[in-house]
C-alpha cells in the first residue's frame, strides 16, 4: 500500500461498498463477524491495495459514535490489539520480551482510543498490569467479562 491508493478517492464510500459487497450493512457488522481479528487484517480483507487499518479504525469509531457505543468500540480495539500482540493469550510471566509485547498492545490501544476515553483506557491498562489476568487469557470480543469490568459501558 506504499503507493498511496488507500488515500485516493472517497474512502468512506469505498469502505461502505466493500462491506456491502460482502453482505454486511455496516463496517461494524463486518468487524463483529470477525471477532479478535487485528485491524490490519480487516483492512486487507476489504482491500489489500487500497484500504488502510486506520481507515477501518476511523470508520468503526464513527459508527460507534452514531450508536453511542464508543466504550464497546474501545474494548473491541483492545481485543484486536491483544490478539495481534499476544496470540497465545496473556503471558504467565512478564519477562522483558513479554512485557514488551504487552506494552505494545496497551500502547497501541491507548493511541487508538478517542480522547474522550483516554483516561479510562490508561486506568484499565494500569489495572491489567497491576493485577494481571490469568495466564492464557485471550478475550474473544468486546463483551469479555473482565474487559466489561475494567471498562464498563457509560453511554446512554
Amino acid at each position: 500500500m506504499s503507493d498511496g491508493r488507500a488515500w485516493q478517492g472517497n474512502v468512506k464510500a469505498r469502505l461502505s461498498a466493500r462491506v456491502r459487497q460482502r453482505g454486511y450493512d455496516s463496517l461494524t457488522a463486518f468487524a463483529e463477524a470477525r471477532p479478535a481479528v487485528p485491524l490490519y487484517l480487516l483492512a486487507e480483507e476489504l482491500g489489500k491495495d487500497d484500504v488502510a487499518a486506520v481507515q477501518v479504525l476511523s470508520g468503526l469509531l464513527a459508527e460507534a459514535e452514531q450508536r453511542k457505543q464508543v466504550t464497546r468500540f474501545v474494548r473491541d480495539v483492545l481485543v484486536r490489539e491483544l490478539s495481534e500482540s499476544l496470540p497465545n493469550g496473556w503471558p504467565a510471566v512478564l519477562d522483558d520480551a513479554r512485557r514488551g509485547e504487552v506494552a505494545l498492545a496497551l500502547g497501541t490501544w491507548t493511541a487508538y482510543s478517542p480522547t474522550t476515553h483516554e483516561e479510562r483506557v490508561r486506568r484499565a491498562g494500569d489495572a491489567l498490569l497491576a493485577t494481571p489476568p490469568p495466564p492464557g487469557w485471550r478475550p474473544l470480543g468486546p463483551d469479555d467479562e473482565l474487559l466489561c469490568t475494567l471498562l464498563p459501558d457509560e453511554e446512554g
